[in-house]
Protein backbone atom coordinates (compact mmCIF):
# COMPACT_ATOMS: atom_id res chain seq x y z
CA UNK A 1 0.00 0.00 0.00
CA UNK A 2 1.37 3.38 -0.95
CA UNK A 3 2.37 5.69 1.86
CA UNK A 4 0.33 8.90 2.13
CA UNK A 5 1.95 11.78 0.40
CA UNK A 6 2.49 15.19 1.93
CA UNK A 7 2.45 18.65 0.46
CA UNK A 8 5.52 20.81 0.07
CA UNK A 9 5.70 23.35 2.87
CA UNK A 10 6.75 26.92 2.07
CA UNK A 11 10.53 27.20 2.03
CA UNK A 12 10.99 23.46 2.40
CA UNK A 13 12.53 21.89 -0.68
CA UNK A 14 12.37 18.27 0.46
CA UNK A 15 9.11 16.43 -0.14
CA UNK A 16 7.91 15.22 3.26
CA UNK A 17 5.34 12.60 4.16
CA UNK A 18 2.94 13.00 7.05
CA UNK A 19 2.37 9.46 8.39
CA UNK A 20 -1.28 9.34 9.38
CA UNK A 21 -4.02 11.58 10.72
CA UNK A 22 -2.43 12.24 14.12
CA UNK A 23 0.77 13.53 12.55
CA UNK A 24 -1.21 15.74 10.15
CA UNK A 25 -3.16 17.26 13.02
CA UNK A 26 0.03 17.90 14.99
CA UNK A 27 1.69 19.70 12.11
CA UNK A 28 -1.45 21.68 11.23
CA UNK A 29 -1.67 22.83 14.83
CA UNK A 30 1.95 23.95 14.76
CA UNK A 31 1.52 25.81 11.48
CA UNK A 32 -1.60 27.53 12.82
CA UNK A 33 0.46 29.18 15.56
CA UNK A 34 1.96 32.62 15.01
CA UNK A 35 5.57 32.30 13.89
CA UNK A 36 6.85 33.62 17.18
CA UNK A 37 4.91 30.96 19.07
CA UNK A 38 6.10 27.97 17.02
CA UNK A 39 8.62 25.62 18.63
CA UNK A 40 12.21 26.63 18.17
CA UNK A 41 14.67 24.34 16.46
CA UNK A 42 14.68 21.83 19.30
CA UNK A 43 17.37 19.77 17.63
CA UNK A 44 19.85 22.52 18.40
CA UNK A 45 20.91 20.84 21.61
CA UNK A 46 23.80 22.91 22.89
CA UNK A 47 26.28 23.17 25.70
CA UNK A 48 28.09 20.69 27.91
CA UNK A 49 27.06 17.08 28.37
CA UNK A 50 26.50 15.60 31.83
CA UNK A 51 29.41 13.52 33.19
CA UNK A 52 31.63 14.92 30.39
CA UNK A 53 33.94 17.84 29.75
CA UNK A 54 32.86 17.99 26.11
CA UNK A 55 30.17 20.11 24.46
CA UNK A 56 27.78 19.46 21.59
CA UNK A 57 29.24 22.11 19.30
CA UNK A 58 32.72 20.55 19.40
CA UNK A 59 31.29 17.14 18.47
CA UNK A 60 29.21 18.56 15.62
CA UNK A 61 32.17 20.32 14.02
CA UNK A 62 34.52 17.37 14.48
CA UNK A 63 32.09 14.74 13.24
CA UNK A 64 30.32 16.48 10.38
CA UNK A 65 33.34 18.04 8.69
CA UNK A 66 36.25 15.78 9.61
CA UNK A 67 35.35 12.26 10.67
CA UNK A 68 32.01 11.43 9.02
CA UNK A 69 33.18 11.72 5.37
CA UNK A 70 36.18 9.42 5.97
CA UNK A 71 34.21 6.93 8.03
CA UNK A 72 31.48 6.77 5.41
CA UNK A 73 34.11 5.97 2.77
CA UNK A 74 35.59 3.21 4.94
CA UNK A 75 32.22 1.53 5.39
CA UNK A 76 31.79 1.27 1.61
CA UNK A 77 34.78 -1.08 1.41
CA UNK A 78 34.38 -4.83 0.97
CA UNK A 79 35.88 -5.63 4.37
CA UNK A 80 33.28 -3.59 6.26
CA UNK A 81 30.17 -4.08 4.14
CA UNK A 82 29.80 -7.84 4.68
CA UNK A 83 28.54 -8.98 8.09
CA UNK A 84 27.71 -12.56 9.04
CA UNK A 85 24.60 -12.93 11.16
CA UNK A 86 22.12 -15.55 12.30
CA UNK A 87 18.63 -14.07 12.03
CA UNK A 88 16.91 -17.40 12.75
CA UNK A 89 17.78 -17.69 16.45
CA UNK A 90 14.68 -18.00 18.63
CA UNK A 91 13.85 -15.43 21.27
CA UNK A 92 15.31 -16.74 24.55
CA UNK A 93 12.99 -14.79 26.86
CA UNK A 94 9.42 -15.29 25.71
CA UNK A 95 7.38 -17.41 23.33
CA UNK A 96 7.00 -15.23 20.28
CA UNK A 97 6.99 -16.55 16.76
CA UNK A 98 5.50 -13.41 15.25
CA UNK A 99 7.52 -11.85 12.47
CA UNK A 100 6.94 -8.70 10.52
CA UNK A 101 5.33 -9.66 7.22
CA UNK A 102 6.02 -6.38 5.45
CA UNK A 103 8.49 -6.60 2.59
CA UNK A 104 10.61 -3.75 3.95
CA UNK A 105 11.32 -5.87 7.05
CA UNK A 106 13.01 -8.55 4.95
CA UNK A 107 16.78 -8.99 4.70
CA UNK A 108 18.44 -10.10 1.51
CA UNK A 109 21.40 -12.39 2.30
CA UNK A 110 24.42 -12.62 0.00
CA UNK A 111 24.93 -15.60 -2.28
CA UNK A 112 28.16 -17.27 -1.22
CA UNK A 113 29.97 -16.46 -4.45
CA UNK A 114 29.37 -12.70 -3.99
CA UNK A 115 31.36 -12.56 -0.74
CA UNK A 116 35.11 -12.00 -1.32
CA UNK A 117 37.12 -15.21 -1.00
CA UNK A 118 39.36 -13.79 1.71
CA UNK A 119 36.40 -12.95 3.94
CA UNK A 120 34.75 -16.35 3.55
CA UNK A 121 38.02 -18.19 4.14
CA UNK A 122 38.82 -15.85 7.00
CA UNK A 123 35.90 -17.29 8.94
CA UNK A 124 38.19 -20.17 9.80
CA UNK A 125 40.39 -17.77 11.75
CA UNK A 126 37.86 -17.66 14.55
CA UNK A 127 36.83 -21.31 14.60
CA UNK A 128 36.44 -22.75 18.11
CA UNK A 129 37.54 -26.12 16.74
CA UNK A 130 41.16 -25.01 16.44
CA UNK A 131 42.15 -25.92 19.97
CA UNK A 132 44.57 -28.80 19.48
CA UNK A 133 47.92 -28.81 17.71
CA UNK A 134 46.59 -31.05 14.94
CA UNK A 135 43.68 -28.71 14.34
CA UNK A 136 46.05 -25.75 14.35
CA UNK A 137 48.04 -27.42 11.60
CA UNK A 138 44.87 -27.95 9.62
CA UNK A 139 44.03 -24.31 10.19
CA UNK A 140 47.40 -23.29 8.78
CA UNK A 141 46.74 -25.42 5.70
CA UNK A 142 43.43 -23.71 5.14
CA UNK A 143 44.98 -20.31 5.56
CA UNK A 144 47.86 -21.21 3.27
CA UNK A 145 45.41 -22.27 0.61
CA UNK A 146 43.99 -18.77 0.66
CA UNK A 147 47.16 -16.72 0.69
CA UNK A 148 50.65 -18.22 0.58
CA UNK A 149 52.19 -14.77 0.91
CA UNK A 150 51.22 -14.33 4.57
CA UNK A 151 54.23 -14.15 6.83
CA UNK A 152 54.95 -16.70 9.54
CA UNK A 153 54.27 -13.96 12.07
CA UNK A 154 50.82 -13.27 10.63
CA UNK A 155 49.98 -16.99 10.54
CA UNK A 156 50.94 -17.27 14.19
CA UNK A 157 48.65 -14.37 15.04
CA UNK A 158 45.79 -15.92 13.10
CA UNK A 159 46.16 -19.20 14.97
CA UNK A 160 46.18 -17.30 18.24
CA UNK A 161 42.90 -15.63 17.24
CA UNK A 162 41.43 -19.07 16.57
CA UNK A 163 42.31 -20.23 20.08
CA UNK A 164 41.19 -17.06 21.79
CA UNK A 165 38.12 -17.48 23.97
CA UNK A 166 36.85 -14.07 24.98
CA UNK A 167 33.68 -15.21 26.70
CA UNK A 168 34.91 -13.72 29.98
CA UNK A 169 35.45 -10.24 28.55
CA UNK A 170 32.64 -10.16 25.99
CA UNK A 171 29.76 -7.76 26.45
CA UNK A 172 27.62 -9.46 23.80
CA UNK A 173 26.06 -12.78 22.99
CA UNK A 174 27.78 -13.23 19.63
CA UNK A 175 26.32 -15.38 16.88
CA UNK A 176 28.03 -18.65 16.03
CA UNK A 177 29.21 -17.76 12.54
CA UNK A 178 29.71 -21.47 11.77
CA UNK A 179 26.04 -22.23 12.30
CA UNK A 180 24.25 -23.33 9.11
CA UNK A 181 21.72 -20.57 9.81
CA UNK A 182 24.39 -17.84 9.78
CA UNK A 183 24.53 -15.93 6.49
CA UNK A 184 26.54 -13.05 5.08
CA UNK A 185 24.60 -9.84 4.57
CA UNK A 186 25.68 -6.91 2.44
CA UNK A 187 24.96 -3.96 4.74
CA UNK A 188 24.94 -1.51 1.83
CA UNK A 189 22.11 -3.44 0.16
CA UNK A 190 20.15 -3.76 3.41
CA UNK A 191 20.32 -0.23 4.86
CA UNK A 192 18.80 0.72 8.19
CA UNK A 193 15.62 2.69 7.56
CA UNK A 194 11.92 2.88 8.39
CA UNK A 195 10.21 -0.49 7.82
CA UNK A 196 6.81 0.06 9.43
CA UNK A 197 7.70 -2.18 12.41
CA UNK A 198 6.05 -0.52 15.41
CA UNK A 199 3.27 -0.94 17.93
CA UNK A 200 3.09 -3.43 20.83
CA UNK A 201 5.80 -5.75 19.51
CA UNK A 202 8.39 -2.98 19.14
CA UNK A 203 7.34 -1.44 22.46
CA UNK A 204 7.80 -4.81 24.19
CA UNK A 205 11.46 -4.94 23.07
CA UNK A 206 12.38 -1.50 24.37
CA UNK A 207 10.32 -1.92 27.52
CA UNK A 208 12.18 -5.13 28.34
CA UNK A 209 15.50 -3.37 27.79
CA UNK A 210 14.71 -0.36 29.96
CA UNK A 211 12.68 -2.04 32.68
CA UNK A 212 14.70 -5.20 33.22
CA UNK A 213 18.26 -4.34 32.23
CA UNK A 214 19.00 -0.70 33.11
CA UNK A 215 19.39 -1.14 36.88
CA UNK A 216 16.13 0.75 37.48
CA UNK A 217 13.90 -0.19 40.45
CA UNK A 218 10.40 -1.29 39.48
CA UNK A 219 8.80 1.48 41.53
CA UNK A 220 10.60 4.21 39.60
CA UNK A 221 8.49 5.14 36.58
CA UNK A 222 10.15 5.95 33.27
CA UNK A 223 9.13 9.27 31.69
CA UNK A 224 6.41 8.78 29.04
CA UNK A 225 6.26 5.04 29.73
CA UNK A 226 3.07 3.63 28.23
CA UNK A 227 0.20 3.03 30.62
CA UNK A 228 1.87 4.49 33.69
CA UNK A 229 1.40 7.48 35.89
CA UNK A 230 3.96 10.13 35.02
CA UNK A 231 5.18 12.97 37.23
CA UNK A 232 7.06 14.64 34.41
CA UNK A 233 10.11 12.46 34.98
CA UNK A 234 10.86 14.07 38.36
CA UNK A 235 11.14 10.80 40.29
CA UNK A 236 13.05 9.09 37.50
CA UNK A 237 15.69 11.79 37.09
CA UNK A 238 16.05 12.17 40.84
CA UNK A 239 16.81 8.44 40.96
CA UNK A 240 19.17 8.65 37.97
CA UNK A 241 21.11 11.54 39.47
CA UNK A 242 21.57 9.61 42.71
CA UNK A 243 22.97 6.37 41.28
CA UNK A 244 26.65 5.70 40.62
CA UNK A 245 28.21 7.06 37.45
CA UNK A 246 28.45 3.57 35.90
CA UNK A 247 24.70 2.86 36.17
CA UNK A 248 23.87 6.36 34.98
CA UNK A 249 26.19 5.87 32.00
CA UNK A 250 24.57 2.52 31.21
CA UNK A 251 21.12 4.11 30.95
CA UNK A 252 22.46 6.99 28.87
CA UNK A 253 24.17 4.61 26.43
CA UNK A 254 20.94 2.66 25.87
CA UNK A 255 18.91 5.86 25.56
CA UNK A 256 21.50 7.23 23.11
CA UNK A 257 21.34 4.05 21.03
CA UNK A 258 17.54 4.26 21.01
CA UNK A 259 17.71 7.90 19.91
CA UNK A 260 20.21 7.09 17.17
CA UNK A 261 17.97 4.36 15.76
CA UNK A 262 14.95 6.68 15.80
CA UNK A 263 16.93 9.32 13.91
CA UNK A 264 17.81 6.78 11.21
CA UNK A 265 14.16 5.79 10.84
CA UNK A 266 13.09 9.44 10.56
CA UNK A 267 15.87 10.32 8.11
CA UNK A 268 15.20 7.36 5.79
CA UNK A 269 11.43 7.26 5.82
CA UNK A 270 9.33 5.75 3.04
CA UNK A 271 8.08 8.86 1.24
CA UNK A 272 6.58 7.19 -1.80
CA UNK A 273 5.68 3.57 -2.50
CA UNK A 274 4.27 2.89 -5.94
CA UNK A 275 4.48 0.09 -8.47
CA UNK A 276 7.26 1.91 -10.31
CA UNK A 277 9.53 3.13 -7.51
CA UNK A 278 10.13 3.77 -3.85
CA UNK A 279 11.48 7.01 -2.46
CA UNK A 280 13.13 7.36 0.93
CA UNK A 281 14.01 10.57 2.68
CA UNK A 282 13.65 12.76 5.78
CA UNK A 283 10.28 12.91 7.54
CA UNK A 284 10.26 16.02 9.71
CA UNK A 285 6.96 15.17 11.39
CA UNK A 286 8.21 11.75 12.47
CA UNK A 287 11.35 13.39 13.81
CA UNK A 288 9.34 15.98 15.73
CA UNK A 289 7.13 13.36 17.35
CA UNK A 290 10.22 11.65 18.72
CA UNK A 291 12.38 14.63 19.69
CA UNK A 292 10.44 17.91 19.86
CA UNK A 293 10.69 19.31 23.38
CA UNK A 294 7.01 20.27 23.52
CA UNK A 295 5.68 17.06 21.98
CA UNK A 296 7.80 14.82 24.23
CA UNK A 297 7.34 16.69 27.53
CA UNK A 298 10.98 17.71 27.50
CA UNK A 299 12.34 14.22 26.80
CA UNK A 300 13.50 14.91 23.22
CA UNK A 301 16.53 17.08 24.05
CA UNK A 302 17.58 14.64 26.79
CA UNK A 303 17.49 11.79 24.28
CA UNK A 304 19.63 13.76 21.85
CA UNK A 305 22.17 14.58 24.54
CA UNK A 306 22.38 10.88 25.32
CA UNK A 307 23.13 10.29 21.63
CA UNK A 308 26.15 12.60 21.97
CA UNK A 309 27.21 10.72 25.10
CA UNK A 310 27.11 7.46 23.14
CA UNK A 311 29.18 9.12 20.41
CA UNK A 312 31.87 10.08 22.95
CA UNK A 313 32.05 6.57 24.41
CA UNK A 314 32.49 4.89 21.02
CA UNK A 315 34.91 7.57 19.82
CA UNK A 316 36.99 7.03 22.93
CA UNK A 317 37.13 3.29 22.21
CA UNK A 318 38.42 3.96 18.69
CA UNK A 319 41.16 6.19 20.05
CA UNK A 320 42.17 3.49 22.56
CA UNK A 321 42.30 0.56 20.13
CA UNK A 322 44.79 2.16 17.72
CA UNK A 323 47.78 -0.01 18.84
CA UNK A 324 45.88 -3.18 17.92
CA UNK A 325 45.37 -2.06 14.32
CA UNK A 326 48.72 -0.32 13.89
CA UNK A 327 50.74 -3.54 14.03
CA UNK A 328 52.32 -4.32 10.63
CA UNK A 329 51.13 -7.92 10.84
CA UNK A 330 47.49 -6.94 11.17
CA UNK A 331 45.53 -7.25 7.93
CA UNK A 332 42.01 -6.36 6.86
CA UNK A 333 42.06 -9.36 4.56
CA UNK A 334 39.63 -9.79 1.65
CA UNK A 335 42.03 -11.27 -0.92
CA UNK A 336 42.46 -8.04 -2.88
CA UNK A 337 45.96 -6.93 -1.86
CA UNK A 338 45.78 -3.39 -3.20
CA UNK A 339 42.31 -2.73 -1.82
CA UNK A 340 43.22 -4.25 1.55
CA UNK A 341 46.22 -1.93 1.88
CA UNK A 342 44.09 1.11 0.99
CA UNK A 343 41.42 0.08 3.49
CA UNK A 344 43.92 -0.30 6.31
CA UNK A 345 45.50 3.06 5.45
CA UNK A 346 42.08 4.75 5.65
CA UNK A 347 41.23 2.92 8.87
CA UNK A 348 44.45 4.10 10.53
CA UNK A 349 43.78 7.63 9.32
CA UNK A 350 40.37 7.51 11.02
CA UNK A 351 41.82 6.10 14.25
CA UNK A 352 44.51 8.79 14.39
CA UNK A 353 41.81 11.38 13.76
CA UNK A 354 39.76 9.91 16.61
CA UNK A 355 42.78 10.09 18.87
CA UNK A 356 43.26 13.78 18.01
CA UNK A 357 39.81 14.71 19.35
CA UNK A 358 40.49 17.34 22.03
CA UNK A 359 37.79 16.56 24.61
CA UNK A 360 37.66 12.79 25.05
CA UNK A 361 35.47 11.14 27.65
CA UNK A 362 37.49 10.02 30.68
CA UNK A 363 36.57 6.42 31.36
CA UNK A 364 38.88 6.28 34.39
CA UNK A 365 35.93 7.40 36.52
CA UNK A 366 34.31 4.03 35.82
CA UNK A 367 34.76 1.19 38.31
CA UNK A 368 37.06 3.15 40.59
CA UNK A 369 37.23 2.89 44.37
CA UNK A 370 37.02 -0.38 46.27
CA UNK A 371 38.41 -3.06 43.96
CA UNK A 372 36.07 -5.82 45.10
CA UNK A 373 32.97 -3.68 44.72
CA UNK A 374 34.22 -2.27 41.42
CA UNK A 375 34.80 -5.76 40.03
CA UNK A 376 31.29 -6.83 41.07
CA UNK A 377 29.74 -3.74 39.47
CA UNK A 378 31.72 -4.24 36.27
CA UNK A 379 30.48 -7.82 36.01
CA UNK A 380 26.87 -6.66 36.54
CA UNK A 381 27.41 -4.01 33.87
CA UNK A 382 28.75 -6.62 31.44
CA UNK A 383 25.99 -9.16 32.08
CA UNK A 384 23.22 -6.58 31.78
CA UNK A 385 24.53 -5.47 28.41
CA UNK A 386 24.99 -9.06 27.30
CA UNK A 387 21.35 -9.64 28.16
CA UNK A 388 20.33 -6.74 25.94
CA UNK A 389 22.26 -8.28 23.05
CA UNK A 390 20.18 -11.45 23.53
CA UNK A 391 16.94 -9.45 23.40
CA UNK A 392 17.82 -8.50 19.82
CA UNK A 393 16.85 -12.06 18.83
CA UNK A 394 13.29 -11.21 19.91
CA UNK A 395 12.87 -8.39 17.38
CA UNK A 396 10.15 -9.39 14.89
CA UNK A 397 11.42 -7.30 11.98
CA UNK A 398 14.42 -9.03 10.41
CA UNK A 399 16.02 -5.83 9.12
CA UNK A 400 15.56 -4.22 12.54
CA UNK A 401 17.00 -7.37 14.10
CA UNK A 402 20.02 -7.24 11.79
CA UNK A 403 20.88 -3.64 12.69
CA UNK A 404 19.98 -4.13 16.34
CA UNK A 405 22.36 -7.08 16.63
CA UNK A 406 25.12 -5.24 14.78
CA UNK A 407 24.83 -2.05 16.82
CA UNK A 408 24.68 -3.81 20.18
CA UNK A 409 27.71 -5.90 19.22
CA UNK A 410 29.49 -2.74 18.10
CA UNK A 411 28.78 -0.93 21.37
CA UNK A 412 29.67 -4.07 23.31
CA UNK A 413 33.00 -4.19 21.47
CA UNK A 414 33.61 -0.53 22.33
CA UNK A 415 33.01 -1.31 26.02
CA UNK A 416 35.31 -4.33 25.80
CA UNK A 417 38.04 -2.04 24.41
CA UNK A 418 37.59 0.60 27.12
CA UNK A 419 37.82 -1.98 29.87
CA UNK A 420 40.84 -3.73 28.33
CA UNK A 421 43.17 -0.74 28.35
CA UNK A 422 45.92 -2.51 30.29
CA UNK A 423 45.94 -5.41 27.82
CA UNK A 424 45.98 -3.08 24.81
CA UNK A 425 48.93 -1.16 26.23
CA UNK A 426 50.91 -4.41 26.38
CA UNK A 427 50.36 -5.30 22.71
CA UNK A 428 53.80 -5.75 21.11
CA UNK A 429 54.62 -3.83 17.93
CA UNK A 430 55.32 -7.13 16.19
CA UNK A 431 54.09 -10.63 16.81
CA UNK A 432 50.71 -11.86 17.99
CA UNK A 433 48.60 -10.10 20.58
CA UNK A 434 47.95 -12.76 23.17
CA UNK A 435 46.04 -10.76 25.78
CA UNK A 436 43.63 -8.77 23.64
CA UNK A 437 41.87 -9.90 20.47
CA UNK A 438 39.11 -8.72 18.21
CA UNK A 439 37.37 -11.03 15.75
CA UNK A 440 36.43 -9.82 12.29
CA UNK A 441 32.78 -9.78 13.42
CA UNK A 442 33.67 -7.44 16.28
CA UNK A 443 35.73 -5.19 14.00
CA UNK A 444 32.97 -4.89 11.39
CA UNK A 445 30.35 -4.28 14.10
CA UNK A 446 32.50 -1.71 15.93
CA UNK A 447 33.03 0.54 12.92
CA UNK A 448 29.55 0.13 11.44
CA UNK A 449 27.95 0.85 14.82
CA UNK A 450 30.00 4.00 15.19
CA UNK A 451 29.12 4.81 11.59
CA UNK A 452 25.45 4.71 12.57
CA UNK A 453 26.01 7.09 15.50
CA UNK A 454 28.16 9.37 13.36
CA UNK A 455 25.42 9.40 10.73
CA UNK A 456 22.85 10.33 13.38
CA UNK A 457 24.88 13.35 14.43
CA UNK A 458 25.17 14.36 10.78
CA UNK A 459 21.43 13.87 10.21
CA UNK A 460 20.69 16.22 13.10
CA UNK A 461 22.32 18.96 11.08
CA UNK A 462 20.09 18.09 8.11
CA UNK A 463 16.93 18.17 10.24
CA UNK A 464 18.06 21.44 11.79
CA UNK A 465 18.25 23.00 8.33
CA UNK A 466 14.85 21.62 7.30
CA UNK A 467 13.23 22.96 10.46
CA UNK A 468 14.80 26.37 10.07
CA UNK A 469 13.29 26.57 6.58
CA UNK A 470 9.87 25.83 8.10
CA UNK A 471 10.00 28.77 10.53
Amino acid sequence: MAAPSGSVLPGLRARLVLPGLRARLVLLALLALPRAARPSCFCQVTGHLDDCTCDVETIDAFNNYKLFPRLNELLQSDYFRYYKVNLQKPCPFWEDNSHCGMRDCAVQPCPSDEVPDGIRAGSYKYSEEANSLAEECEEAKRLGAVDDSLSKETRQAVLQWAQHDDSSDSFCEADDIHSPDAEYVDLLLNPERYTGYKGPDAWKIWNSIYEENCFKPQNVKRPLASGRGDDGGHTFYKWLKGVCVEKRAFYRLISGLHASINIHLSARYLLQDSWSEKKWGPNVTEFQQRFDEALTSGEGPRRLKNLYFLYLIELRALSKVLPFFERPAFQLYTGNERQDAETKHLLLEILHLAKSFPLHFDENSFFAGNKKEAAKLKEEFRLHFKNISKIMDCVGCFKCRLWGKLQTQGLGTALKILFSENLIEKIPESGPSYGFQLTRQEIVALFNAFGRVSTSVKELENFRNLLQNMR
